[in-house]
């Protein structure tokens, strides 16, 4: 067997070190700006479908505030214990200090209705009190509303949860795009 020239060397360690700053700057990007997420349930039907797979913007929250609307990733909150899932996808509801509840089938921040429409046409929010969101925390639900565990079930979320915003979906590649 030959012995590799130093010409080929060189260019196995140019390549390796190559590789090395790919894998590191991957890395990188992964823990502080983007990351992706899969769905695993239809909690967020039509909006999002199982099998999904989003880009997650890191440092929405860090720059920037959170909103009315925003799909946002967060962590298993308190409230649940110790269930499989780490990470929940729901869209943003009520902010703090606001009043969520729902009456005849109408979603209500502070007494008054909410247009939401990222909803499909005729559907509507089963009938639940009103809940007082703390400062710090936000109020998150499914657009699926009949098939969601969210805030109805486990409460307001605290915002040091919430890992990032939904910003682009990628796969299915037919439907790639903002959701």
């Amino acid at each position: 067997m030959r012995k590799p020239s130093i010409m080929q060397w060189k260019v196995i360690r140019e390549w390796g070190g190559v590789i090395v700053v790919a894998l590191i700057a991957a890395f990188g990007i992964r823990a502080t700006l983007l990351q992706t997420y899969y769905i695993p349930s239809e909690s967020m039907a039509p909006t999002l479908e199982v099998g999904d797979r989003l880009m997650v913007y890191k440092l929405a929250f860090t720059l920037g505030e959170v909103d009315r609307g925003d799909l946002v990733v967060f962590n298993r909150p308190p409230a649940l214990g110790e269930i499989e899932l780490k990470d929940f996808v729901k869209r943003v509801i009520g902010l703090p200090e606001e009043r969520v509840s729902a009456e005849n089938g109408v979603l209500l921040i502070n007494g008054a209705p909410l247009e939401e429409p990222y909803l499909p046409p005729g559907a509507w929010t089963e009938d639940f009190g009103e809940v007082q969101v703390p400062y710090g925390h936000v109020f998150v639900m499914g657009d699926n509303r009949f098939n969601s565990r969210d805030s109805r079930s486990f409460g307001p979320i605290s915002e040091d949860l919430l890992v990032g915003e939904v910003f682009i979906r990628v796969w299915p590649f037919k439907s790639f795009g903002r959701p």
